[in-house]
């Protein structure tokens, strides 16, 4: 009997599904404990509940929903690779370093730091890309 073995970039896949797990969160803080008739979380109808913060929650909400868009493409470039037998070191390099990056996009998004946002998600992009041509022949 052979085991896969789950290598860093799949361990990569992980960390970014639980990355808008952390937006949601973020967006939600504080407001759990503060009853709902006076604008505390409402888990009855988070999605509206979401949608009328202002600000860093907001924000964190955008992040949340970004994060969620990228998902797929990252899965797939990491998935690709590895069945183009994509040298194992660099993909999983280029995994942790998109990790690194969306959580740097998520910092800035919160604080309202849109170019270094925008430069920082062109680069996760990029990496993306890099990622699913590291198989290429």
């Amino acid at each position: 009997m052979t085991f896969a073995r789950f290598t860093v970039a799949y361990w990569c896949i992980l960390v970014a599904v639980l990355l808008p797990i952390v937006c949601a969160s973020i967006a939600k803080y504080g407001m759990m404990r503060t009853p709902r008739r006076d604008g505390g979380y409402d888990n009855h109808n988070p999605r509206a509940w979401l949608a009328r913060q202002t600000d860093w929650r907001a924000r964190a909400n955008a992040a949340q929903a970004n994060t969620f868009e990228a998902l797929p493409f990252f899965f797939a470039a990491v998935i690709i690779a590895h069945l183009l037998q994509a040298s194992q070191t660099p993909l999983d390099i280029l995994a942790l370093l998109y990790v690194v990056l969306r959580i740097a996009y998520i910092m800035m998004y919160v604080a309202d730091l849109a170019k270094a946002r925008s430069v920082i998600w062109t680069l996760g992009l990029l990496v993306n890309i890099g990622i699913l041509f590291l198989g290429y022949r």
